[in-house]
């Protein structure tokens, strides 16, 4: 199965206690607006508390998935594939905006809460952090939010640190709007514009992500890219959903921890900060990977405990 293949080829750069411990998922299918999303679908079926895992730009199910039983331990687990990556079809890939991918995962999380009412923990590693804020505060049916990263958009200097150049972060929004009338459709590899290399401390693993092309070697078109530059998330101090932690990676020169918690300091709900030593972006590193299982326990008990 080639969504299996996928998968572990980033399992292989887990430490081997981990490694061994992967479990193949099996893949479902989600009718969305003429598109069909991937899901891959696994863990333990009849856990009390279901995680979805949320991917940011350049990742998808296959990439993210071998960081399930770490991030979201103890759960059932869903992962879908964003449109532009993975394995959803896309029938109009220039046409994507930032805005489809907000519906899309509210859509899934209040479909997942119709189905069962099982608490639902919501895991966003990269760009997918603040997919899992937003979708928490809009849906008001999420029990617990845990993130690697809360990029606001609306921060000069997160900007920056987003952009492959710093220059094009801070002046994005205005020329990716400036261009999209026009060149909205064109499509372009995200590692053009991201810094893609900054993905991993590992640099095989840097390498896979920047170039797999379902990953980060997909293209993705330019309007897009200014949809996301402009979009106005829930303002924090207007957040009403559920507790937020963000599991930081310490050693990410990416997106730096301090950028993600100015943020979640102004989120008027509950939170917290776990650093994870010796991580990058993408966590494969100890002692971090143990302290991300901690946190992800320590989310899930919190919600089992809130449930009654």
């Amino acid at each position: 199965m080639r969504f299996t293949d996928d998968m572990r080829r980033y399992a292989a750069y887990l430490p081997a206690h981990l490694r061994e411990s992967v479990e193949a998922p099996r893949s479902t299918w989600f009718g969305w607006r003429g598109r069909s999303v991937h899901i891959a679908r696994g863990g333990d079926p009849d856990a009390p508390v279901r995680g979805i895992l949320v991917h940011g730009g350049g990742g998808y199910t296959a990439a993210l998935w071998p960081m399930t039983g770490v991030a979201l331990p103890g759960t059932e687990v869903l992962a879908p594939d964003l449109p532009l990556y993975g394995y959803t079809t896309e029938p109009r890939p220039a046409a994507v905006r930032y805005g489809d991918w907000v519906d899309l995962l509210c859509d899934i999380v209040l479909a997942e809460h119709r189905r069962d009412g099982k608490p639902l923990v919501l895991f966003g590693a990269s760009m997918g952090g603040m997919l899992a804020y937003e979708a928490a505060a809009r849906t008001g049916v999420v029990s617990a939010v845990l993130a690697t990263c809360l990029l606001d958009t609306r921060d000069p200097e997160a900007r920056s640190a987003a952009a492959r150049f710093g220059w094009l972060g801070r002046h994005g929004e205005f020329l990716l709007n400036a261009v999209r009338p026009l060149l909205g459709p064109v499509r372009v590899p995200i590692r053009w514009l991201a810094d893609m290399s900054a993905m991993s401390r590992d640099p095989g693993l840097a390498r896979l992500c920047a170039t797999d092309p379902r990953g980060g070697g997909a293209s993705v078109p330019l309007g897009f890219l200014a949809s996301w530059f402009g979009f106005a998330h829930t303002p924090p101090e207007k957040y009403r959903g559920a507790p937020v932690t963000l599991v930081a990676p310490v050693a990410d020169t990416w997106t730096p921890p301090e950028l993600s918690q100015r943020f979640l300091q102004r989120i008027s709900a509950p939170t917290q900060t776990v650093l994870l030593d010796n991580c990058g972006h993408y966590p494969i590193e100890e002692p971090g990977l143990t302290q991300l299982a901690e946190a992800g326990r320590a989310a899930v008990r919190a919600v089992l405990e809130q449930a009654g």
